[in-house]
């Protein structure tokens, strides 16, 4: 299938690995011209906070000096920690709050109106099972990552008839430096549990219908999807991949 993204001017933030990695290789495979956006980038890749204020306009003139513009963004950056209720400050729910809800935010705020302008653009935003199933890992990420559920809706309700596709990718657990790196989620799941890391691991396993952590690359396929033409009349849509995780068909 040509999925028409030869040459589009694409910007991925988290790219540094994962999903966000995964889904700059998968971009390239298909021409696109594409800026990964992380706090420590390679030497291609653009190094910025997201959570500054002035981060979209930083990042739209990036893409502009790098890649020839913008015409597809995927928001990908973010983090979780293991992290009871009781645990939870305030200063961890605003960076939260700050990496999921207001990063995208600004950088949608600062990409969409030139996309419309053009009439084409696609935006696509990595939230989470999390977000359709609150988790109890850590509340602070589950209530964020609906938010960005409910944002994306927003902007695709706004900017759909200008041509500007916006939808949401919520993946399950991702065979990932998150999970399965060192201190990763299983390593401070079994400190906190009691458990071994093979324990966590076949616990978390067990939840997913499928039977297995995904592949970063997987959930690249399905965010590449919907930044194509192929992906045209998708728009505000919320697509679960989480090998069946959350039991619904919402």
């Amino acid at each position: 299938m040509d999925l028409h993204l030869q040459g589009r001017a694409c910007v991925v933030t988290g790219a540094s690995g994962g999903i966000g990695a995964a889904t700059v290789a998968a971009l390239q495979q298909e021409g696109a011209r594409v800026l990964g956006v992380s706090r420590n980038p390679g030497p291609d890749g653009l190094a910025l906070d997201l959570t500054d204020a002035d981060a979209g306009d930083r990042l739209l003139a990036a893409a502009r000096d790098r890649i020839g513009g913008l015409d597809v963004l995927v928001n990908n950056a973010g983090t979780t920690s293991f992290r009871s209720l009781e645990e939870l400050d305030e200063d961890d729910w605003r960076g939260q709050w700050e990496l999921h809800v207001m990063a995208p935010l600004r950088l949608m705020k600062a990409a969409a109106p030139g996309m419309a302008e053009r009439g084409w653009g696609r935006i696509v935003n990595v939230s989470s099972s999390a977000g359709k199933r609150p988790s109890l890992t850590n509340a602070a990420y589950a209530v964020t990552k609906a938010a960005l559920l409910s944002l994306s809706r927003v902007f695709a309700d706004t900017y759909a008839e200008h041509g500007v596709l916006v939808n949401a990718v919520a993946p399950g657990p991702v065979a990932s430096e998150l999970w399965l790196g060192p201190g990763g989620l299983a390593d401070q799941a079994a400190a906190a549990r009691g458990q071994s890391r093979d324990e966590v691991l076949a616990d978390q396993t067990a939840k997913v219908p499928l039977g297995r952590f995904a592949q970063p690359e997987e959930i690249a396929a399905v965010i590449v999807f919907l930044c194509s033409e192929a992906a045209s009349t998708v728009a505000g849509a919320a697509w679960s991949v989480d090998g069946g995780t959350v039991p619904g068909i919402i």
